[in-house]
């Protein structure tokens, strides 16, 4: 079993950059695939990136692809999302995942397993 719990979120101007961190617990970080998901308000949530155990394989949603970086520190038992360039439809909360099953996170309607409790992104105009 995963804890996970996401930090970073805050309010940003478009064109800007953040960075959100999820923590997770355990000693089996390393066999855990992890994603990022977000929700705006009045919308279904969304996949945002994964990244596999290892983190040699990573995956976009195509609507960040180019301006988002997902990384994993397993030393760290921390993975990363590196966001630039924020528009204001990035907006949204941002959710943490993990599985042991990477497809579990990439393919269209996946259940992940663990789930952080979100972390709050704005990006004003």
């Amino acid at each position: 079993q995963v804890h996970v719990v996401e930090s970073g979120g805050g309010l940003v101007q478009a064109g800007g950059s953040l960075r959100l961190s999820c923590a997770a617990s355990g000693r089996t970080f390393s066999s855990y695939a992890m994603g990022w998901f977000r929700q705006a308000p009045g919308k279904e949530r969304e996949f945002v990136a994964a990244t596999s155990e290892s983190g040699r394989s990573t995956y976009y949603a195509d609507s960040v692809k180019g301006r988002f970086t997902i990384s994993r520190d397993n030393a760290k038992n921390t993975v990363y999302l590196q966001m630039n360039s924020l528009e204001p439809e990035d907006t949204a909360v941002y959710y943490c995942a993990a599985d042991r099953n990477y497809y579990q996170i990439t393919m269209r309607n996946g259940r992940p397993d663990y789930w952080g409790q979100g972390t709050q992104v704005t990006v004003s105009s």
